[in-house]
C-alpha cells in the first residue's frame, strides 16, 4: 500500500518485572492509594466506596498499558487479547507487515518463547483484574463470606467482583492451558485473597471449580441488580461467562446446564438478534454513503450487545486501541500498512446468499478506485471487514480520537452456545432449532428454504461442524473462535492468504496455539512448579 503517513512505532522492550509477590500482590501501595485493610474498614461504614474499585476493574478492560507496558501498541485491555485469540485461531489474517505488531502471534512464534512480552502482557492483565477483584472481595469479608438478603448493595458489589475474578481466571485457563477435562493437569496459580503468598500451579479441576463457584454466586447476587451501563457485569453477563466455562469443561451435566443458562438469557434477558440493517453497511453506489446508519458493530446501544463499553472522548483512546489496529476508517495500522483480513478459506465457506458475506470487502471489490488518488490499488482492501467494523464517518484513516465502542459479549453467542451444547448432547432437533433462529436472519429470504433443507439433513458430527462454522462466521473479529477451537479440540487449517504457514494445519494443543507462562512469573515465583 502507498500512504502519506508516518506512524512512530513503539519500541519493543523487555521488562523483568517482579512476580506475584511484589507486583500482583503489593501489600502497601504508596501515594494516594489505601491498603486493602484500610479499604475493608472504610467499606464497613460505607459499602458504596467499593463502587470505585469495581469501576476501576471495568476501566482496566479498555485502558492502555494494563498489560504492564507503557509503549506497546498491542496493550490496550481485553480487546488486545481478542485479537491474539482471533489470530491464534487462524480466522484472522495479518495480511501485511509494515510495523510488525502481532507478527509473532500470527506466526506462532511468540507463543513458544516465554521471554516475549506477548506472553507477559495478558498474564499481567488478568492477574491485575484478579488482584483488584480480590481487594473488593476481601473488603466484603472474603471469598467465603455469605451476604444476607438485607445487604443489597454489598451483594451487588460482591457479585460483580466475583464475576470479574472468574472472567480473568477463565481467560487465563484458555490462553495458558492446552486442554481441559482431565482435572489433574497443572495450569495456573490461584489467588483468592490479597494476602496469600506465591502459589504453585493449581490443577485444571481446581481452577474450573473456582470459576464455577464464583459465577454461580455472582448470578445469585446480581439477579436484582439493574446496571446503569453495559460495561458493568449483570446477571445475564455472569450467566454468559458461566456458559462459556461449562462448555469448555464439557461434561454432560455441564452441557445440560449450558442449555439452561443460555435459554434463560435468550428468553428473559431482553436482548434481540442483530437484524439485517445492523449487520453490515449498505453503500449507495453513487454517493458512497452508508444508507443504513444503524449498521456496524460500533455502538454499545445495539440491542444484541450484552456486555460492552460506550467509549467517549474522556476515555482518551487513539491509535493504541482495538480500532487503531483493526479499522481502516480510523487512524490505524490497518489503514497504514498492517491490514487484518478474514482467512480466505473461511470467507469462501460463507454462502453467497449469506448476508454476512457483505461484511467483508470481496476479492476484486473495487473500493480502491474511490481512493486511487491516495495511492490505493486493486486488492488493497480485499477481505477486510470494512462493512462490519467501521467508524460511522467512513473517512479512510479519519477517526483520530476513538469514540466507537468496544464489544465484549452479545446475544448471538448465547444462541450458538445453546446450539452447540445441544448438538454435543445428541439433541439434534434442539440444536437445529437454535441455529435456525440466527440463520433465518442471515440467509437471504428467497433462498433460506434451501439452507433449512440442508440443515435438516445434518446430524452427529456434521451438525456440530456446521454450528462451529456458523460460530466462526458470526463472531469473526470478536475473539470467540479461539474458545471454540479449544473447547471442541479442533484442528485449524490456514488459508492461502496467510503470511505465515499458509495451507498448514495445527491441532488445538499445538504449542503455537497456547501462550507460555511468562519469564517474569517463572523467575519470581519459586513455588510455581511445586
Amino acid at each position: 500500500m502507498k500512504k502519506n503517513l508516518y506512524i512512530i512505532g513503539a519500541t519493543v522492550f523487555s521488562l523483568l518485572l517482579s512476580g506475584c509477590d511484589k507486583d500482583f500482590l503489593d501489600r502497601e501501595p504508596s501515594g494516594s492509594f489505601i491498603t486493602p485493610e484500610q479499604l475493608a474498614e472504610a467499606a464497613k461504614k460505607d459499602p458504596s466506596l467499593l463502587n470505585g474499585n469495581i469501576a476501576g476493574l471495568y476501566s482496566t478492560m479498555y485502558n492502555t498499558g494494563t498489560g504492564g507496558t507503557n509503549l506497546n501498541h498491542d496493550d490496550f485491555g481485553q480487546k488486545s487479547w481478542d485479537i491474539y485469540m482471533d489470530m491464534l485461531s487462524s480466522d484472522m489474517v495479518l495480511a501485511n507487515v509494515t510495523y510488525g505488531w502481532y507478527s509473532g502471534i500470527a506466526g506462532y512464534q511468540d507463543t513458544k518463547d516465554y521471554t516475549q512480552q506477548e506472553n507477559y502482557m495478558p498474564w499481567r492483565y488478568y492477574y491485575r483484574i484478579i488482584f483488584g477483584a480480590n481487594t473488593v472481595i476481601d473488603a466484603l469479608g472474603g471469598t467465603d463470606a455469605v451476604l444476607g438478603e438485607d445487604q443489597t448493595q454489598q451483594r451487588h458489589v460482591m457479585g460483580q467482583a466475583k464475576a470479574m475474578r472468574a472472567y480473568a481466571y477463565f481467560y487465563l485457563s484458555q490462553l495458558f492451558s492446552k486442554g481441559y477435562g482431565t482435572g489433574a493437569e497443572k495450569t495456573i496459580p490461584i489467588y483468592t485473597n490479597t494476602q496469600v503468598p506465591n502459589q504453585p500451579k493449581a490443577t485444571s479441576a481446581e481452577v474450573y471449580n473456582l470459576i464455577v463457584d464464583d459465577l454461580t454466586e455472582a448470578i445469585d447476587y446480581l439477579e436484582d441488580f439493574n446496571r446503569t451501563s453495559k460495561d458493568q457485569v449483570d446477571a445475564t453477563v455472569a450467566k454468559g461467562l458461566l456458559a462459556y466455562t461449562l462448555s469448555a469443561r464439557g461434561t454432560q451435566a455441564d452441557l445440560q446446564q449450558v442449555v439452561q443458562l443460555t435459554n434463560d438469557v435468550i428468553t428473559t434477558g431482553g436482548y434481540r438478534i442483530v437484524n439485517e440493517n445492523e449487520l453490515y453497511a449498505k453503500i449507495d453506489p453513487t454517493t458512497g454513503r452508508v444508507t443504513n446508519p444503524e449498521a456496524g458493530f460500533n455502538d454499545a446501544s445495539n440491542p444484541s450487545w450484552m456486555w460492552g463499553v460506550d467509549l467517549t472522548l474522556a476515555n482518551d483512546l487513539d491509535l493504541v486501541s482495538w480500532w487503531g489496529v483493526m479499522d481502516v476508517f480510523t487512524y490505524s495500522y490497518a489503514w497504514a500498512g498492517d491490514p487484518k483480513t478474514i482467512d480466505v478459506g473461511l470467507y469462501n465457506a460463507i454462502r453467497n446468499d449469506d448476508l454476512r458475506k457483505n461484511q467483508f470487502d470481496p476479492i476484486g471489490g473495487g473500493l480502491e478506485s474511490k481512493y486511487a488518488a491516495d495511492g490505493y490499488v486493486a486488492g488493497d482492501f480485499d477481505l477486510m471487514p470494512l462493512n462490519k467494523f467501521f467508524d460511522p464517518n467512513r473517512v479512510i484513516g479519519g477517526q483520530r480520537q476513538v469514540v466507537t465502542d468496544y464489544l465484549y459479549m452479545r446475544l448471538e453467542e448465547m444462541i450458538l452456545l445453546n446450539a452447540e451444547a445441544n448438538a454435543r448432547l445428541g439433541k439434534a432437533g434442539d440444536a437445529k432449532a437454535a441455529l435456525k433462529t440466527i440463520m433465518s436472519k442471515r440467509i437471504q429470504p428467497a433462498t433460506y428454504a434451501s439452507y433449512e433443507t440442508y440443515l435438516d439433513g445434518l446430524s452427529g458430527p456434521a451438525l456440530l461442524n456446521e454450528i462451529i462454522l456458523q460460530t466462526r462466521i458470526e463472531l469473526w473479529g470478536e475473539g470467540k473462535a479461539y474458545l471454540a477451537v479449544k473447547r471442541n479440540k479442533l484442528t485449524v487449517t490456514r488459508g492461502s492468504n496467510h503470511l505465515y504457514s499458509p495451507g498448514q494445519s495445527f491441532p488445538y494443543d499445538d504449542d503455537g496455539l497456547t501462550l507460555e507462562i511468562p519469564q517474569a512469573e517463572v523467575l519470581n515465583n519459586p513455588v510455581l512448579n511445586d
